[in-house]
Order: structure tokens, then sequence, then C-alpha cells
């Protein structure tokens, strides 16, 4: 059976949250024989995450942010914004020759939806899996209102945003998973034409989108969520986890990387 690292849930900062991704791909790349990564983490403060292609100056309300307390990042894979609050986030670096992820975008999607979906069923939450590709385009600059590939839906609203990057042969994905959302603050952060049009995209992100809390009655603590996903993992690829920690060299490497995360440059270059 094979064997795949798991980082345990932490809480780290936006920037670092992403420079710890970073750095896990881009030290794999450097490894002979990688082995995979299955990261749960959360976010502190707060962090509107932009997806790699979004225009920070005609999407993001940064006065809005610095008096929400809110921080801004940019991730390095694309898709539309995503307030991270209460949430638990997964991520994925792997080869991209593994066989557990192998395939087009599409199809490596496929294998990580069934997996979520495996551990979102064993809690009694009813999830289904539904192949959008894309059919209709997004309403707003929000991720939960942008449809993809192989979503994960309770009564055909969003539950899960995830993006991929494909970079030196390694695949990354990370996506989020609400507990509970605070819609109300995140359309506050975004720039819209007029209050009028943030109201009515608001509305009707309002019914595309979801919380665990808002479709399951049970109270579903971070913890068991997390249990029950490693298990989803665990059966559907036939993989074993062994717990672990990010090296020596892994922080070492994420520390260089966090400047890019932390730069205007970085944020600012859309």
């Amino acid at each position: 059976m094979t064997i795949w690292r798991y980082l345990p849930y932490a809480v780290y900062s936006g920037a670092e949250n992403m420079a710890i991704d970073e750095a896990l791909l881009l030290t794999m790349a450097q490894t002979a024989d990688p082995q995979p990564v299955l990261r749960f983490y959360g976010w502190s403060p707060a962090t509107l995450s932009l997806g790699y292609a979004q225009s920070y100056h005609k999407e993001v309300d940064e006065e809005a942010c610095f008096a929400e307390g809110i921080d801004i990042v940019r991730r390095p894979t694309g898709g539309r914004a995503v307030l991270h609050q209460f949430e638990l986030t997964y991520s994925i670096i792997a080869p991209e020759h593994d066989p557990h992820v192998a395939g087009t975008v599409i199809e490596s999607y496929l294998k990580i939806s069934q997996a979520l979906l495996k551990g979102l069923i064993a809690l009694g939450v009813p999830a289904e899996m539904v192949a959008c590709g894309g059919l209709h385009e997004a309403s707003s600059s929000a991720c939960f209102d942008a449809p993809s590939w192989y979503e994960l839906v309770v009564n055909g609203r969003k539950l899960v945003g995830s993006a991929q990057v494909r970079k030196e042969g390694m695949l990354l994905q990370h996506g989020s998973i609400l507990l509970h959302f605070d819609a109300e603050l995140l359309f506050r952060l975004l720039k819209f034409p007029n209050q009028k049009i943030r109201q009515r995209l608001l509305t009707g992100f309002k019914d595309k989108a979801c919380a665990l809390d808002e479709v399951w009655t049970q109270p579903i603590e971070r913890e068991e969520l997390e249990r029950q996903l490693c298990s989803g993992f665990c059966d559907i690829m036939e993989i074993e986890l062994i717990r672990s920690r990010l090296t020596e060299p892994e922080k070492a490497l994420m520390e260089d990387v966090l400047l890019k995360y932390h730069s205007e440059g970085w944020t600012k270059k859309r």
C-alpha cells in the first residue's frame, strides 16, 4: 500500500499557508523519490485569498479589508476570491504522474473529489458530486459563485471550493470546506459597480453556495471532519497516511518563499 505523509491541522497566516504549500511542492520536485502529502490547515487572521489571475485593483476593496481586519494573499492556484475564516482547508501535493492523481486536471479533480465525498458522507452530510464543467459563467468574483468540474454540493449548493496548479512536474490542489460562512462580509470585501448590483449578486451567491452548518443540523467538530476526510482518502485512493511534520529543509524553504507572499509585487501583480 502506498504511503502518503499526513500533516495534521495547524493554523497559520494566509501568506504562511501559501508559502508552506509551495515549499512542499518545490521540495518534492527536488526529491528523487517524492512522497505525496495530504495537509490540513486553518487561517489566522481571517484572509481573503485571490486566484492567481484575478485583478487586485479591480476586484478587491482594500479599505474594507483593512477596516475588517482581513489579510489579503494571492494563491499560486487559479480560481476566484475565497474568504478563509471558519473552515477546514486541505491541500494535496503529489507528483503529476502519481497514479492516485494522474491524468488531466479534470481526472485528478474527480479522484480527489471522490475521497472528499466519502469523508463527508461518513459524517452523514447529504453531499453529492456533480460534473458542472464550467457550463455557466460565475456572477461575481467569489470562488463559491464559480462552477467547475466535479463539484461537491448539497441540494445543488456548492460546499467545497478547490483550485489546482501544476509546476515542475508536481500537482498542488487545495480547497476550502466551510464550517460557517459570512457571505455578507465577503461581499463587503469585493468591489462592485454599485450597491444594488452588490446586493443582487449576494442574493444569487447565497443560492449557489453553502457551509456545513447551513445544510447539516448535527454539529460537526473540525477534528471529526478531518478524521473522516483522512479515512475517505485512505479508502478511495487505497493509501496509508503517516503522521508527519515539516522538515527543517521545508521550513527553511518556506521562509524564503514567504517573502514572495508578503510582497505587494506578488499580491497586487494583476
